[in-house]
């Protein structure tokens, strides 16, 4: 049997009078997901268990069969695994954004979606200028990077809170600051990287350029090194890894998973979207039992507010991967498929909630409900009801 898992990231949404009181998926033409939905079961799956944050770790570890309640020790060291960091006895890593903040207002979580190479002058620049003893900032994908802070700096950092810059967006923020001990050392750094960010040549060229400069770092996620047991042990299935984004690599990585970098996938509306269903494809051909395919679009689409780019991903999404995996999977003689999104980002809010979203899955054995479309809406005819996330996966491979 292969197994296959495509995570929409950020697809769920809520109806929206632009769209004619429909959601981004109910308009959108996804007729492979819906192939999916008509010829197989779903429901609801509640991915952010309750008192949790709504962030993606959260909700892929979900999906993958984990419960986070259980595992979960914060973002920024799954990233940190993702890109060769290794975090040591007495260090905590955090996620470090180029961000951009405009007369005090969070304006783009995003530093105008600074290039990778642009990221990395900034990161040595940092490292220069603010690096010590007890800080190190490393350098990740566009936007997404990593410092890697001592305990030591930050007293009792366990009570530490820090808001995530896309749940800020518009919003004032020296309001959203981090809070609790430790935080006083981090707002320092944060405070501290405006001055040296704006002298930054790369910025004066963004702003010649008519771009969002990044000219402030944000740090959130905050955690020490979890231990999982592999996904091999947990599932009895070698799996793979298919995404962009570095903590999505960083899980896989976490739980044994072979992970897989596709050329072209940038975790942002240009993705290479069919060569991640390709790759899919060629590692159940080498004779991977499982793979996970994560595209990032759709949520960036949800956090930028852009209805037309985020319809637009959710049909990329459907045509060239969902579509190219289907056909592929028809050579094998037993096969089972998962869709869904990790999460809700909706539009109007601009940021990540907890709602618990649609899915659906179909293949050899697995007997149709009265759905018949991917959606919000149709999710509610599955047979499935509402179940935990970490519960999916052991309903696709053992049901």
């Amino acid at each position: 049997m292969k197994y296959v898992v495509l995570v929409g990231d950020g697809m769920a949404d809520y109806p929206l009078k632009e769209l004619e009181d429909r959601t981004p998926l109910e308009i959108a033409r996804t007729p492979n997901m819906d192939k999916i939905a008509r010829e197989g079961c779903g429901g609801f799956a509640r991915t952010v268990p309750k008192g949790m944050e709504p962030g993606s770790d959260v909700a892929n570890l979900s999906i993958l069969g984990y419960d986070p309640q259980e595992c979960y020790t914060g973002r920024g060291p799954l990233e940190a695994l993702a890109l060769g960091i290794k975090i040591g006895k007495g260090q905590v890593a955090f996620r470090c954004n180029f961000v951009t903040v405009s007369e005090g207002i969070m304006a783009d979580y995003s530093g105008g979606h600074i290039t990778t190479e642009e990221a990395k002058v900034l990161i040595k620049l940092l490292n220069e200028k603010l690096g010590s003893e007890q800080v190190t900032f490393y350098p990740g994908v566009s936007y997404r990077n990593i410092a890697v802070i001592d305990e030591s700096a930050l007293s009792g950092w366990g009570a530490l809170s820090c808001i995530p810059p896309h749940d800020i967006t518009g919003k004032p923020a020296s309001a959203n600051l981090p809070e609790g001990k430790g935080s006083k050392f981090l707002v320092n750094l944060m405070n501290r990287s405006r001055e040296i960010l704006a002298e930054a040549d790369v910025n004066k060229i963004k702003l010649d350029l008519g771009e969002n400069p990044a000219n402030m770092i944000w740090l959130w996620g905050q955690g020490k090194t979890p231990a999982f047991s592999s996904f091999q042990e947990r599932f009895g299935a070698s799996g793979s890894m298919i995404s962009a984004v570095a903590l999505l690599k960083g899980i896989g990585q976490a739980i044994g998973m072979e992970v897989i970098t596709v050329p072209g996938a940038t975790g942002y509306y240009d993705t290479n979207y069919k060569g991640k269903a390709q790759y899919c494809l060629d590692a159940l051909r080498r004779g991977r039992d499982f793979v996970l395919v994560h595209v990032e679009a759709p949520d960036e689409a949800g956090h930028n507010g852009d209805r037309v780019q985020k319809v637009m991903a959710i049909e990329h999404f459907d045509d060239y991967v969902v579509g190219t995996v289907l056909d592929g999977l028809l050579d094998y003689p037993e096969y089972r498929v998962l869709v869904m999104p990790d999460h809700f980002t909706p539009l109007a809010l601009k940021t990540h909630i907890s709602d618990p979203v649609p899915f659906a899955m179909c293949g050899t054995g697995i007997k149709a409900d009265r759905m018949s479309r991917l959606t919000e809406e149709e999710a509610r005819k599955g047979k499935y009801g509402l179940v935990n996330g970490h519960e999916v996966l052991g309903m696709l491979i053992e049901s």
